[in-house]
């Protein structure tokens, strides 16, 4: 199996390069799990952030360690999850639908009827683990938009392929993307 060896935030991980399709493949990183390095790059992260802010907010699942570690070292003791279904315990439920290269279909993103409340009018920084056609990110960032909310900062551990040219999002690292064959 090939691989790639990134580097971030002082650590070195082996990842494997998988095909998305016959012309494209990715180096396959998965942050769930990795205590080390969401605890190292949100380190790393949060000494980018210059804006003021009041929440962080990221979408299921795997930024959810990033954004827990990021929020410890600012003490906040809030921040927000853009879920993937509609759970139970949902009133007034908030919904946008997003594509991503990563699952390859379309998905929803949502936040429940309270947080939307709660987010309305504030200051939030965006936090993904990679950011790779910008297609989850632009509807997070429009998700809490329609809920009242103003995005400051956009941050992501990687950016991967096109994404490393953007100028409206921070990361610690290139990912670069392969082709299949």
């Amino acid at each position: 199996m090939r691989t790639y060896q990134l580097t971030i935030a002082g650590l070195s991980r082996e990842l494997p390069i998988i095909p998305l399709n016959e012309e494209l493949s990715i180096a396959s990183f998965v942050l769930l799990g990795d205590t080390e390095l969401a605890s190292t790059g949100a380190k790393a992260l949060a000494q980018m952030i210059q804006s003021d802010f009041d929440y962080f907010v990221t979408a299921e699942a795997k930024g959810i360690p990033l954004v827990q570690c990021i929020a410890q070292e600012f003490n906040h003791s809030k921040y927000y999850v853009a879920r993937k279904s509609i759970k139970a315990y949902m009133k007034d439920p908030l919904c946008i639908t997003v594509n991503s290269i990563t699952t390859q279909k379309s998905q929803q993103l949502i936040l429940d009827g309270r947080d939307v409340r709660e987010l309305k009018g504030k200051k939030v920084i965006l936090i993904d683990d990679v950011i790779s056609t910008g297609e989850s990110l632009s509807a997070l960032k429009q998700l809490v938009e329609k809920a009242g909310a103003h995005v400051v900062d956009q941050l992501a551990l990687l950016a991967e392929g096109d994404a490393c040219k953007r100028n409206d999002i921070k990361y610690l690292a290139k990912l670069p993307l392969f082709p299949t064959h």
